[in-house]
């Protein structure tokens, strides 16, 4: 019999074990619990490797404001030692202390800690910029199992997809990119520097897998299974041709694999009704390397539009840290900054 999901083993729990729990010791108290936050469960994604670490009987159960402590007092003294015969309380890669993990917290404070902002707030056009999408996917992207009042329904409505004015501005940020130096993995390849023209196409790859996600209106979650989700939306039709760019010993055939993306990705623009002037890509300034058209981002988002800079976009369009991906306050300064205000 094979292994259940994540997400399986956490309704299990909650259906079986921590509901009952909580609708006998709080009646009437409106709830929201799930399988949110981070982890490859959450995305629907792991598999057998997953068990190796922070895998597990684990849930979210969030709460009205003052009810946190008591909530999570009652879990304490209540929980059983196993459930469906796994241990309820377990040691993880950020605490080493075996200890059941039903993270308790009010809505308002969870999605602060994942957005910089709470769930009332509508986000600004510098919050938009700010959000990676694998922040917004440990929102929406778990099983809900409990939504009292509707408010997590409520907010997941909200978060859904950005703006149509700040979409728009991530494609042409995404093709400048592109635009930017598309170029360079000819000129890098015809001088012999065969390294430089592999970084630089791995890059370019990278940002054509983001855009079309974005053309997909789809979350990008972290790089760990980006491609995964990309070659499953309709954007990823053109995953051959990345592959083949990488793949490629020789420059020529390198950028033929980009290019062949590129083009691909402009037809997918059109089909969800965006500009899409082609071809995408011409050859740069009569020399032999092709590039990407220069009028292209400015025919899907005009520059001065407030969004800041075309090019710029958004903050995981431009920033890979780790260790600022995952600051919400950090990530929010940034994008102040960019937009200017």
């Amino acid at each position: 019999m094979p292994e259940p999901r994540g997400a399986e083993l956490a309704r299990g729990f909650h259906d079986d074990v921590v509901a009952p729990l909580l609708r006998r010791e709080f009646p009437g108290a409106p709830l929201v619990a799930g399988r949110f936050g981070a982890g490859s469960d959450v995305l629907g994604l792991d598999d057998d490797v997953s068990r190796d670490h922070d895998w597990g009987l684990r849930l979210h159960v969030l709460v009205p404001d003052g009810l946190a402590g008591p909530v999570g007092a009652v879990l304490q003294e209540h929980l059983p030692a196993t459930q469906a015969g796994r241990p309820v309380r377990f040691a993880t890669t950020w605490d080493p202390h075996e200890r059941h993990r039903v993270e308790v917290a009010t809505i308002d404070g969870f999605v602060r800690s994942r957005l910089g902002i709470g769930a009332q707030e509508d986000p600004t056009t510098a919050d938009w910029l700010s959000f990676t999408g694998q922040a917004v996917l440990e929102l929406l992207a778990g099983p809900v199992f409990a939504d009292d009042e509707g408010r997590w329904e409520a907010l997941r409505r909200k978060l859904s997809w950005y703006p149509d004015d700040v979409w728009r501005h991530l494609v042409a940020s995404a093709w400048q990119q592109l635009e930017q130096e598309l170029p360079f993995v000819g000129r890098t390849g015809a001088r012999g520097d065969d390294l430089g023209s592999r970084l630089l196409a791995a890059r370019l790859a990278g940002t054509a897998v983001q855009l079309g996600l974005l053309l997909d209106r789809t979350w990008a979650p972290y790089a760990k299974w980006a491609g995964t989700v990309f070659a499953a939306r309709p954007s990823g039709r053109v995953a051959p041709h990345l592959a083949r760019a990488l793949a490629a010993t020789h420059w020529r055939e390198r950028e033929a694999g980009l290019c062949a993306a590129l083009e691909g990705l402009l037809a997918r623009q059109g089909e969800v009704g965006l500009p899409a002037p082609g071809p995408a890509t011409a050859p740069f300034h009569g020399r032999p390397f092709a590039g990407v058209v220069p009028t292209l981002p400015g025919a899907v988002a005009p520059a001065g539009d407030g969004r800041g800079p075309v090019g710029v976009g958004a903050l995981g369009q431009w920033v890979d840290a780790v260790d600022v991906l995952v600051r919400p306050a950090l990530r929010r300064d940034l994008a102040r900054a960019v937009v200017g205000s």
